[in-house]
């Protein structure tokens, strides 16, 4: 019950006087109340003969030393216009003093509203009583308090608006997501309240799922609950869990709290406690979670996880994880200690903030590449199958009014394979959009000289490739590159012989170095051959530059072919087929800059040559001359078909037979041997009705290969080799497919897609899923049909085959998998999820994972499990879904075991 009920009996108070007298008005004044008119007579009277005397010059002087009156007069009572109504009636008893609202009773007075079936205003003892009624359905229109958001619910309550004091009974209040029944209430003022015999819940059902009992409790409307021994119960069952006190936060904004650990053990680290802590409500913008963990064989981590949001302007989340781990006994043979840590940060600007700049951020640093694969606490496993750590913050302007814009970009790639990190920082980028010098008034564009384009950039670099040894130390910057670049390209177009279009270009590349290299011969190195002498580097400091150009032109056109059908359904066949030729030319730049050195001991064997920007960022100015001519030729292929009614009114529909089909080479004439490249090709299609994509790419040599494996200047007898080919194919099917021309015929187009179980958030704090979001329209709860149930399903398949031979020794499929993933709801609160995949090539199958999840109303269960394979492990977790009894919950997480043979 809100303090501010007690304005409602008020105003319900001083509308009864009103009704009253309007009445009596009406009627023949009784002796009491003329007495009470003549006694506002001589009041009257008084008061004008005061007015009266007021005017008169000396007491005006007088007047004026009691102007500053120390009484407040007092505040006017209604301050809203009050409406009230009874679908019944409505009873004004003026000997009594009462007034009676029956059936669908109601008051209103500014954002306060009382319902009840009936409500009866004693204004002789200052009291209000409200209350339901009784017909043939039982007890209802039962009293119903709204201010604002906040609502309550009773069977009858009982209030003195003089001492605001009230008795309330069978209370049902709406606190957030906390819901509480009470068997009789106590209300002392309007900040305490004192209950007996409650039930708390978060379960929308009449009759609840859970819910903890108690025989007293004190609450602080809006604040909090504080209650004395405490029960839970479930499905009406009494359970031996019991707290002898438990407090309560009614606030509708976060609150600080502490967070109940999970507990396990494992045949390496022992037993455990993971995800114990305290959550810091801090203010309405961020919050901070410090969570850890403890083993008992001396293991130890901590977790840290901060989220910030400011509407209208940015979100993200900060998170640091340490880890502390010990391996084993000390002593043993495997015995090892191991310090980790993981850095993850999120930001994402809203673009009402500024339309013209943002700052994004996603950033996933480790100290150690096998920091998931290592992780005791790690419940999201497909983590553990990710072979680096990738790193971007990017902040990006476009400067209004001009073409230019700027992006400086911080990158880092951190890769489990061969420990290696890599490292931009930053990356500077200008890029001017395109603009038309030439173009005439108003930017019209009609001749080839006024479609001319020009654009431009400029990209500076700073890299760094270091390993995880000597990552976040002093010791990466030794090596680190830096550069600029700047690119300007212009292109126009001509139309050439009515169906082909004729495209010059021209392209120029300058490239800034801030250090080079100089090559010495140092006769006390010693060679992998035992012998003496080599050439070594020299880094130089210093200014050094390089440019090249090159420029072309390319031919293009559009070829249609069209062949019709009389019978059947296909009517037509389109083949489109986009040849087009371009020739490039670009001189040999390497020439000028190239510098010569001894390589060796042996004075007769030829100097080697080399160029000081060896190992630059952007490469070296190009070597040699070429004189490109390139091939392209690219095919689609749709059709035209005709409905299946033959008498309906609908179009023919398109559909396309080929996505593409690609073909790309080229000839090098200024080079003396190996002109030809290889022929690249790709395809692509879909069946089934665009569920299956097909792709096929791959590469065709036209060169033969000697006892070495170095391609010579001697064609294949064959004509072309299959170097390297790759085949993709994926297709997604499910339930909804089957129930489509069902739902078609019964005019129901809405398709039921099952989530995707597999795919669910992780939660780490309850180490539950996250729920997904739900239509406000969808009903609280699900009920399942049990006959000719329908059971959602989807089914995804996703094949790969790689093909390679290189002419010499290895020649076959390389990899040949298959994976799939799904998911089945069993019933509408049952859902099973899958993911795995089988190397046909070896023979076997590789991670794989399953999901159980049950929708409990008010509470969920998950269990994720990996059943084999390395990393085999489990998490079980059933829980409240309120956040407000999160912690009242069960989660068993069994992390993969380190095993000994």
């Amino acid at each position: 019950m809100k303090a501010n009920s007690l304005y409602i009996l008020l105003i319900i108070s001083l509308l009864s006087f009103k009704i009253v007298e309007g009445q009596e008005l009406d009627k023949k004044k009784s002796v009491t109340q003329q007495a009470v008119l003549k006694q506002n007579t001589i009041k009257n009277k008084k008061i004008a003969t005061k007015d009266t005397i007021k005017n008169d010059s000396i007491l005006l002087k007088k007047s004026d030393t009691v102007k500053n009156d120390s009484i407040i007069k007092k505040k006017e009572a209604i301050e809203f216009p009050i409406t009230h109504n009874a679908e019944d009636y409505t009873i004004q008893n003026a000997k009594n003093k009462t007034v009676t609202l029956y059936n669908k009773a109601q008051v209103i007075y500014g954002d306060i509203d009382l319902q009840a079936g009936k409500i009866i205003l004693d204004y002789k003892n200052n009291t209000v009583y409200a209350t339901g009624i009784k017909d043939s359905t039982g007890y209802v229109q039962r009293p119903v308090f709204k201010q604002g958001s906040q609502e309550s619910e009773q069977d009858s309550i009982l209030f003195n608006f003089k001492t605001e004091k009230a008795l309330i009974y069978g209370i049902k209040t709406v606190q957030g997501e906390m819901i509480t029944y009470g068997e009789k209430t106590k209300r002392v003022n309007d900040s305490t309240i004192y209950m007996k015999n409650l039930r708390f819940t978060t379960s929308q059902k009449k009759i609840p799922d859970y819910y903890i009992a108690t025989n007293k409790a004190k609450l602080v409307p809006g604040k909090k609950i504080i209650v004395g021994g405490s029960n839970l119960v479930l499905a009406d069952v009494p359970t031996p869990l019991y707290l002898p006190f438990a407090y309560f936060p009614l606030t509708q904004s976060r609150t600080s709290g502490f967070i109940i650990p999970s507990w396990g053990d494992n045949n390496q680290q022992g037993f455990f406690l993971q995800n114990g802590g305290y959550y810091f409500a801090l203010n309405d913008y961020f919050d901070l979670e410090v969570t850890g963990d403890i083993y008992s064989n001396g293991s130890w981590a901590i977790n840290t996880n901060s989220n910030y949001y400011v509407r209208y302007k940015f979100s993200g989340g900060l998170r640091f994880r340490f880890q502390n781990l010990t391996t084993s006994i000390k002593g043993f043979s495997d015995f090892s200690k191991a310090s980790n840590y993981n850095i993850t940060w999120t930001h994402r600007q809203d673009s009402k903030s500024s339309p013209n700049s943002n700052l994004t951020a996603n950033v996933n640093i480790s100290s150690s590449s096998q920091f998931f694969r290592q992780s005791l606490n790690e419940i999201d496993q497909t983590q553990v199958l990710n072979n680096s750590f990738n790193s971007s913050i990017s902040y990006y302007k476009k400067f209004v009014g001009t073409p230019f814009n700027m992006n400086v970009t911080v990158t880092h790639n951190q890769n489990s394979n061969n420990e290696t990190v890599n490292m931009t920082l930053p990356s500077l980028q200008v890029n001017m959009d395109r603009i038309f010098p030439f173009a005439g008034k108003g930017g019209v564009k009609k001749n080839p000289l006024q479609k001319v384009g020009l654009t431009y950039s400029m990209q500076g670099d700073y890299r760094i490739q270091t390993n995880e040894e000597n990552f976040l130390s002093s010791k990466m910057f030794e090596g680190a590159r830096s550069g600029v670049q700047h690119n300007l390209s212009s292109n126009t177009n001509i139309k050439a012989f009515k169906y082909f279009t004729l495209s010059p270009n021209l392209t120029y590349k300058d490239v800034w170095y801030f250090n080079s290299i100089k090559k010495r011969f140092d006769p006390s190195v010693q060679n992998t051959d035992n012998t003496l002498g080599a050439a070594v580097n020299d880094t130089i400091s210093g200014f050094k530059r390089f440019n090249e150009y090159n420029f072309g032109v390319s031919l293009s056109t559009n070829i249609y072919g069209t062949f019709n059908f009389k019978k059947g359904r296909l009517k037509a066949i389109r083949h489109t087929i986009r040849p087009s030729i371009s020739w490039s030319y670009r001189p040999n730049f390497a020439e000028q800059h190239n510098l010569t050195v001894r390589q060796s001991a042996d004075i007769n064997e030829p100097l080697l040559t080399y160029t000081p920007f060896e190992g630059g960022i952007y490469g070296i100015p190009g070597s040699g001359i070429s004189n490109l001519l390139t091939f392209t030729l690219n095919n689609v292929l749709e059709g035209k078909v005709k409905p299946k009614d033959a008498d309906s009114d609908e179009e023919d529909k398109k559909i396309t037979i080929l996505n593409n089909l690609n073909f790309n080479t080229s000839y090098n004439m200024a080079a003396d041997s190996l002109r030809w490249s290889n022929v690249s090709f790709s395809a692509g299609t879909q069946l089934f009705k665009n569920k299956m994509a097909v792709n096929l790419s791959g590469s065709l040599d036209p060169y033969q290969v000697n006892q070495e494996g170095v391609r010579i200047d001697k064609f294949n007898a064959s004509i072309f080799r299959l170097s390297q080919a790759t085949l993709t194919a994926n297709y997604s099917f499910s339930s909804s497919d089957l129930n489509k021309k069902k739902d078609e015929k019964s005019g129901n187009g809405a398709q039921n897609n099952p989530p995707d179980v597999f795919g669910s958030t992780i939660n780490r704090t309850t180490n539950g899923f996250v729920n997904e979001p739900t239509d406000s329209n969808e009903p609280k709860e699900k009920t399942a049909k049990l006959y000719r149930a329908n059971i959602p399903w989807n089914i995804s398949f996703i094949y790969s085959a790689a093909y390679t031979n290189d002419g010499f020794r290895r020649a076959g499929i390389q990899t040949h998998t298959v994976g799939f993933s799904g998911s089945v709801e069993l019933t509408p609160k049952w859902k099973v999820g899958y993911r795995s995949s089988y190397d046909i090539k070896n023979g076997a199958f590789s991670y794989t994972t399953l999901n159980f999840s049950r929708d409990l109303d008010s509470w969920r269960f998950n269990f994720n499990w990996v059943p084999f394979g390395p990393r085999t492990s489990y998490n079980f977790f059933i829980g409240v879904k309120s956040t407000m009894l999160s912690d009242l919950k069960w989660d068993k997480n069994q992390p993969p075991d380190r095993r000994l043979f």
